[in-house]
């Protein structure tokens, strides 16, 4: 396994007309759509998230890794020859690369969101300029209070990927969690840290329940496609 990768956070809206095909022509679009997930899959991290229900903008997301970012290009190319895709808009897309902190002495991990918990919140992020004009020593002083707070929730694990010169924001930034209050809280404490001062922007926020790649498209429609996934997946 590489010690970095790239991390693509692609979220996907369904046309609503799409709903009114025949549960036919809808099943054989999502299969197509399943199978280029599945290859994609079989040796590369591939996570999905329904977001139907707490996006209106929103209702699927795609979290696709890969140490080559050649491999995510034609992981999308085949996507959007799908049945599916041609019903499709992507209103919102993050690209972003795993690196060790240089704030926090814990080892990189070379994927994210690889738990079994089952909500993601995500968001991109974006520093002031005037954050990186602090002496170093100072980010750090900052940020060891800012990771204090973190670690009061053990059953939150955060996941920072890096963005700087990849794509227009500097970080995407993916928390896991059962406990969607938990995650509120979380956030809620971390508002008057001093590190929030040099927050430019952290939105838009997606809450996003995990689930199989064949769960999350039956999810679109509400109807099982009776497409069988494999093991890993389901």
């Amino acid at each position: 396994m590489a010690d970095r990768v790239f991390a693509k956070f692609t979220f996907f809206k369904v046309d609503p007309a799409w709903r009114r095909r025949d549960a036919e022509l809808r099943a054989a679009d999502k299969a197509e759509f399943l199978a280029a997930c599945e290859d994609f899959g079989i040796d590369r991290s591939l996570r999905a998230y329904s977001t139907i229900g707490t996006r209106g903008d929103v209702d699927l997301l795609l979290l696709s890794q890969s140490a080559n970012l050649e491999n995510l290009h034609t992981f999308h190319v085949v996507l959007g020859q799908s049945g599916l895709s041609k019903w499709m808009s992507v209103p919102h897309s993050y690209l972003s690369m795993t690196k060790r902190s240089p704030y926090s002495d814990e080892e990189a991990r070379p994927e994210v969101c690889t738990s079994e918990r089952k909500y993601l919140f995500v968001y991109p992020m974006v520093k002031k300029r005037r954050w990186y004009g602090l002496a170093p020593e100072e980010r750090g002083r900052i940020m060891k209070s800012h990771i204090e707070v973190g670690r009061r929730y053990p059953e939150i694990t955060i996941n920072t990927t890096y963005s700087y010169g990849l794509d227009d924001q500097e970080f995407v930034v993916a928390f896991e969690g059962d406990d969607p209050g938990m995650f509120l809280d979380l956030v809620n404490e971390l508002r008057p840290t001093e590190s929030s001062e040099y927050t430019e922007r952290e939105a838009p926020i997606f809450t996003c329940v995990a689930m199989s790649p064949r769960r999350a498209l039956d999810a679109l429609d509400g109807t099982a496609s009776g497409v069988a996934a494999p093991a890993s997946l389901s």
